[in-house]
């Protein structure tokens, strides 16, 4: 995970014990509210900065996914269609029961049926119906996926808008709605490295409806919206532990601020795979 995620969990406990010292330090006479509200204020602080990291990951591995299928999908094609064509030839030459069993195992592999999952997966995205499906719908050519990767601007932006207009800021149900559907389009141009974009939210966010101000807590509401901070960041260290050990996940973060030059390395090998299939498969057919 890029450094501001990855210090998320560290930045979270802090604020915790940053809440546990609120919570004790008081100046004498103070309200007893007063130090829950503190404390509820540090852990949203910390609870917003750690989805601002995750989901800024989740962005990069997504992104790095779609890289890595456009760029060396067809590699790992290549070699499944080669290992079958040398397998077949195998069984051809020996005529080996077990020989004709691996040829077909290894050519199932190249073409396998497809599953509903498989078949409908890419075809909604944020947006609604994505580029490729509209292209078979309409007999349009259908483009490649854009490479996406957003700017250090655009991450900044984003990370800004995040920090503003956070759900989790909000203390009502309307105002927690606005922000939802407003954070939703905001994550969507995040999602395609939209700068200009994040502009324009930017500044429809700063020209829109103060939120209204917060009413003072009891102390148990205060105490259930700790509880609930705790149990959201339970869930967000969920997340990010599963984008941290899936396999893209895990390749980005070997080269997190290069991830360009571990594609041009895999490729590479790739190539020399390759060009060792074939050269065993010419001797098998000669």
């Amino acid at each position: 995970m890029p450094d501001d995620a990855a210090e998320a969990p560290a930045g979270a406990a802090g604020a915790a014990d940053a809440a546990g010292a609120a919570a004790g330090g008081n100046a004498q006479g103070e309200r007893p509210e007063a130090r829950l509200e503190r404390a509820v204020l540090a852990a949203e602080q910390a609870l917003i900065e750690f989805e601002i990291a995750v989901e800024t990951f989740r962005v990069e591995v997504e992104n790095f996914s779609r890289l890595h299928h456009q760029k060396l999908g067809p590699m790992y094609s290549r070699l499944d269609e080669l290992d079958a064509l040398i397998a077949e030839a195998r069984a051809a030459r020996t005529g080996d029961p077990e020989d004709v069993r691996r040829a077909r195992e290894a050519r199932a592999l190249v073409m396998p049926m497809p599953g509903v999952e498989e078949l409908f997966d890419d075809w909604i995205d944020s947006d609604g119906l994505s580029a490729e499906a509209a292209a078979m719908l309409t007999d349009r050519p259908v483009q490649p996926p854009k490479r996406v990767r957003p700017s250090d601007e655009a991450r900044k932006l984003y990370r800004e808008l995040a920090r503003k207009a956070h759900p989790d800021l909000a203390r009502e149900e309307t105002e927690r709605k606005r922000r939802e559907e407003f954070i939703t389009r905001v994550n969507a141009a995040y999602g395609r490295g939209d700068e200009a974009l994040l502009r324009e939210l930017s500044e429809e966010w700063a020209a829109g409806p103060a939120p209204a101000a917060p009413e003072r807590s009891a102390s148990e509401e205060l105490y259930a919206r700790l509880e609930w901070l705790a149990q959201r960041k339970e869930l967000l260290t969920v997340v990010a532990r599963e984008l941290e050990e899936s396999a893209i996940g895990a390749m980005l973060r070997m080269a997190p601020d290069d991830p360009d030059r571990l594609l041009d390395e895999i490729a590479e090998q790739l190539l020399a795979q390759v060009a060792e299939r074939e050269a065993e498969l010419a001797a098998l057919v000669q």
